[in-house]
């Protein structure tokens, strides 16, 4: 949210939200019952004109420029070796704790994810079956697809159970700046009404 407030660019908001990652870390239990429940948080952020996905572990994070024509996330990290920032200790933290030896190609989810405890058992198929919905309509994805695979409950993309998705947002942002950018929010706890 203050990313959205104090930037107008996807560029600018990827700053904002690790300056104050760096300044405040994260943290915070993410369930509403007595359950300790904490994890840290991935990020799709975009413009007009380019997307960036953020994924953080603490206070450490990398982020990946949207360089194809989908790109999802889940529960779980996804920015392996194409890391197009990060935070300036990233690599020397991961060495200190003995989770990358500094010899072979730095790979983010596989270091950090170790340490995330938001590795939950289905993240990986939510984040596989994502990735196959969006490939499906690659080239001709609209808000209704993408409404959609929002609402698809066999992939584990609308999770229901003990974990349920809580919400879901489908935006278009149209690359001409004289054309509205348009969003649309679910207005109830399960996206598929």
């Amino acid at each position: 949210r203050l990313g959205l407030e104090r930037a107008d660019t996807a560029e600018k908001a990827l700053n904002v939200i690790v300056d104050l990652l760096e300044k405040y870390g994260q943290g915070g239990n993410c369930m509403e019952s007595h359950m300790a429940f904490t994890y840290h948080n991935s990020f799709l952020i975009a413009d007009r004109k380019e997307a960036w996905v953020l994924e953080t572990s603490g206070k450490y994070w990398a982020a990946e420029k949207v360089e194809e024509s989908v790109r999802n996330i889940s529960n779980q990290l996804s920015i392996t070796t194409k890391i197009d920032r990060e935070h300036p200790e990233l690599k020397e933290y991961a060495k200190r704790n003995g989770w990358w030896d500094g010899k072979k190609e730095f790979d983010f989810a596989a270091t950090y994810s170790y340490v995330n405890t938001a590795r939950m058992t289905t993240s990986g198929g939510r984040y596989c079956e994502g990735y196959k919905l969006l490939n499906k309509h690659k080239g001709s994805i609209t808000s209704e697809i993408m409404m959609e695979i929002l609402r698809d409950k066999e992939s584990g993309i609308n999770m229901e159970g003990g974990f349920m998705t809580t919400g879901s947002m489908v935006s278009v942002l149209p690359q001409q700046p004289n054309l509205p950018c348009i969003h649309f929010f679910t207005g109830t706890p399960d996206p598929a009404r």
